[in-house]
């Protein structure tokens, strides 16, 4: 019998073709010898089995690969499953070990007590990390382990960025964890590394890591910068339901991206229509694209695309929804100039500006045969920067992140205010805190205000801001500042309604009241909004003398909530009982408008209109 070798190496790769004789070379270099490795090739397409194939005349090298991409989890059981030996290394086909790197790692794992070890690792060029790099676990190219009887969580138990949950924490409670004290491996930066295409610091997210890696079914998913999502649980009411097509039912292709609330183009399947897919490739995380986790809209390939979308002979094209969808919206409305288009945008025009790509925005907005738009400020902003080109008797103002009306009922909690000693006011910021400060919290804590965030993200720009500056809130305002998960629309009626009030983003505005100057803020409907109406929470708004913002007239027309000027006055508005009482009656009374199905009859009569008149600008589109 052939003996048993003293580590077994594990080499997951995906796509990394470029990367993966490298690290294949480093592991033949090893002063250690007596390993056998595994390469798992978890659903390339690109060049892998040519890379992989004159490495596979070592027979300590084998090599299995998955007919379709299964997760890194998937990857490393298989592995597990093909090799014995009684310790474990693992070598990431795009990062490199130095000669001496098993036998640091041996040397260290031949103590009994130790189940894993570790190696310092080079990073992003000039860093040398002696443990985890710094706002990462550690990574699997500095680990070797003992091997035990857990095996990795898959695609179907948990995604995540997170090693130290997926499975350092099980090795920890089989003995102990030690360092070589020794650098002798590198963790390769670049722009495709699984943790980046999870994070949203990194431009990443769930919807980027379900196109990146050809997800079809709901995720279970976590990223360090935001937390955990639960598809499966989030979705399987929708799921579960049938959607019989009515026999007059549109074939209506969405085409782009969804963003949040993305169940909501469920409202037309129930009317009757049915719904197919035709995603953008270049989305964030929070643009969602299909397969979509709730069912019911059949995904037409990528590649191809054309000759597929003529095989389903759509009615109409419903295009959406913000920046990152405007070019391939721009593909599809050239290349089917004979399918009436209807483009529904939210944000925003001046990302497209920035991006070069006002042109493909301007020809989506006046070659379409109807547009919709987030708020009348939105609609006006662009009547004004494309004169006489746009038709205002077939432009519209609709939302499109509205959520499902089903997330709009059940049980409301009572108010923590209602239970606090001295009935102090308690708030609440979904999301990215955006205008917030560590002065302005403190403030409003002298007066007595709570503040809960919920769902803080740690990402790239103004969103993550909050990282600078929250812990010194903390501090200034003990007690009165408090961080919990991310709520997802099955809790807004059950934990947001606990708040006396809900904060929308606190920016300045500069327009003068004119809006051809607006920015997107000024402009923007924020997505938390029909958050908070669904739970019955007046909002929070700044008060922006002499400007014109839509989210200032929505909330002071409607009276769902407080304008305020400054921290002194929002806490002492937030005091005045029967002031704040008028206004939770007026959400009470108003809430439902802000779901997406209150205005599905009148989107479907549109879309009815535009399929049953044709396309109007047909050889402007082909021109385009």
């Amino acid at each position: 019998m052939t003996p048993t070798p003293r580590i077994a190496v594990l080499v997951p790769t995906y796509h990394q073709a470029a990367f993966l004789g490298r690290a294949l070379r480093g592991l033949l270099a090893q002063t250690v010898t007596d390993w056998e490795a595994v390469v798992v090739d978890d659903g390339s397409t690109d060049r892998t089995p040519d890379i992989v194939a004159p490495y596979l005349t070592d027979p300590r090298v084998g090599h299995r690969r998955h007919a379709g991409n299964r997760g890194l989890g998937a990857a490393l059981n298989t592995a597990l499953g093909l090799t014995r030996a009684p310790a474990v290394a693992y070598l990431p086909s795009d990062d490199l070990w130095d000669p001496d790197h098993l036998a640091a790692l041996l040397d260290v794992l031949a103590d009994p007590a130790v189940a894993l070890a570790h190696t310092g690792v080079r990073h992003h060029e000039h860093l040398v990390a002696l443990g985890a790099p710094d706002g990462h676990p550690l990574q699997l190219v500095q680990v070797a382990h003992r091997r035990v009887p857990e095996r990795w969580p898959e695609r179907d138990e948990i995604e995540s960025d997170d090693l130290e949950r997926l499975y350092w924490s099980v090795l920890r409670r089989h003995g102990a964890v030690r360092a070589t004290g020794r650098t002798t491996c590198t963790w390769t930066d670049h722009p495709d590394q699984r943790h980046k295409v999870i994070r949203e610091r990194y431009d990443g997210g769930l919807n980027v890591f379900r196109r990146r890696y050809g997800v079809t079914t709901p995720l279970r998913f976590h990223s360090s910068d935001s937390g955990e999502t639960d598809e499966p649980a989030l979705y399987r009411r929708f799921r579960d339901r049938a959607y019989p097509p009515a026999p007059d039912g549109l074939r209506i292709l969405l085409v782009g991206e969804l963003a949040y609330n993305p169940e909501r183009v469920l409202a037309l399947a129930e009317r009757g229509h049915r719904l197919f897919g035709l995603w953008t490739d270049d989305g964030l995380g929070m643009n969602t694209v299909g397969p979509l986790p709730f069912g019911h809209v059949a995904d037409l390939p990528r590649q191809d695309w054309a000759r597929a979308l003529r095989s389903v002979r759509p009615d109409v094209v419903h295009a959406q929804l913000n920046w990152r969808a405007v070019p391939f919206a721009h593909e599809v409305l050239r290349a089917v100039p004979d399918v009436p288009f209807v483009w529904h945008y939210k944000e925003s025009p001046q990302a497209s500006v920035r991006r070069g790509e006002w042109p493909l925005l301007a020809d989506l907005v006046t070659l379409s045969d109807a547009r919709l738009f987030c708020s009348p400020e939105e609609r006006d902003w662009f009547a004004l920067a494309l004169p006489d080109r746009m038709d205002p008797a077939t432009s519209y103002v609709l939302d499109g992140d509205l959520p499902k009306a089903d997330w709009f009922d059940g049980p409301c909690a009572a108010r923590l205010s209602e239970t606090d000693p001295d009935g102090a006011p308690h708030t609440v910021v979904i999301g990215r805190p955006l205008g917030m400060d560590a002065a302005f919290v403190s403030r409003l804590a002298a007066h007595g205000v709570h503040l809960h965030f919920h769902g803080l993200v740690r990402d790239r720009g103004p969103g993550g801001a909050w990282t600078s500056w929250l812990d010194e809130a903390v501090r200034a305002a003990p007690g009165r500042v408090h961080v919990h998960p991310h709520v997802d629309q099955r809790g807004w009626r059950r934990v947001l309604s606990r708040y006396d009030a809900g904060w929308l983003h606190r920016v300045r505005s500069a327009n003068g009241g004119d809006l051809a100057v607006a920015s997107w803020d000024d402009l923007n409907v924020p997505a938390r909004l029909p958050a908070l109406m669904a739970a019955g929470v007046p909002v929070l708004q700044q008060r922006r003398p002499g400007c014109a913002v839509a989210a200032e007239r929505l909330v002071d027309g409607l009276g769902i909530g407080v304008l305020y000027d400054d921290a002194d006055d929002v806490a002492e508005r937030l005091r005045d009982q029967v002031a704040m009482k008028g206004r939770r009656a007026a959400v009470a009374d108003r809430r439902h408008t802000f779901a997406f199905d209150a205005h599905a009859d009148a989107l479907c009569a549109l879309l009815r209109r535009c399929a049953a008149e044709g396309p109007r600008h047909a050889a402007a589109r082909r021109r385009a």
